[in-house]
């Protein structure tokens, strides 16, 4: 929400894709925006919500890969399900999604397309192991897909958010658990604020980083220091 919003504060024309319906359709409405309920881990659904992008705007300049979900659990406790559930949505729904909307960008000149990975695609959280293997993944999809589409004028590059205060992750930071980590973890002391996100998202959509590709962007206050 967050990140849509900084983009409408700089004049995009945003379409938002969710499975939440209801809180996705709350802030189209809100931001002036197009809403479409989109699966992303389902490619039927990921190729009509692009086309019907492209039949509103004629174009997509800009993808945001941020769909993302993690299923806590010890690994050796870890289900089958569970880890395909969270690799269809971080992977897989960034992979598809991705070649879709690429597709439709080779056709008009080019865009900019943001991959939202994590600090866990490098430091690693037992309890969150199909989560870790998600994000690391994105850090390599980023890479292919950078060297694959910079003929077609694509860029890609990835975002590496550390620890935010954010709905998915509210509970565990309230604890005294999680107010350890912030203490021990990272340096500036603090969760970040998501609006402090939505500017290095906004730099890597614009013109102003047009010789980066393949690049990932630690946003993490330090924690990849400790």
């Amino acid at each position: 929400a967050a990140c849509a919003q900084r983009f409408a504060s700089e004049g995009a024309k945003l379409v938002i894709c969710d499975v939440d319906q209801r809180r996705g359709a709350a802030l189209a409405k809100k931001l002036g925006a197009t809403f479409i309920a989109c699966d992303v881990g389902d490619k039927a659904q990921v190729d009509a919500a692009v086309a019907q992008t492209v039949a509103l705007h004629q174009r997509i300049d800009v993808l945001v890969n941020n769909a993302g979900i993690f299923i806590a659990a010890e690994f050796l406790d870890v289900t089958e399900a569970d880890f395909d559930t969270v690799l269809r949505v971080n992977l897989k729904g960034a992979f598809l999604m991705g070649q879709a909307v690429a597709r439709a960008m080779a056709k008009t000149g080019g865009g900019s397309i943001v991959n939202m990975s994590s600090v866990n695609g490098t430091l690693a959280i037992p309890s969150i192991a199909s989560y870790n293997v998600s994000k690391g993944g994105m850090n390599q999809l980023t890479r292919v897909m950078a060297l694959e589409l910079a003929r077609h004028n694509v860029q890609v590059n990835a975002v590496c958010p550390g620890y935010f205060a954010t709905p998915m992750n509210e509970a565990f930071f309230a604890s005294p658990e999680g107010q350890e980590v912030i203490r021990h973890s990272i340096p500036m002391r603090r969760l970040g604020d998501p609006a402090e996100l939505g500017p290095t998202i906004v730099f890597l959509a614009s013109d102003a980083s047009s010789f980066m590709t393949g690049s990932v962007v630690v946003v993490d206050g330090g924690q990849m220091l400790t």
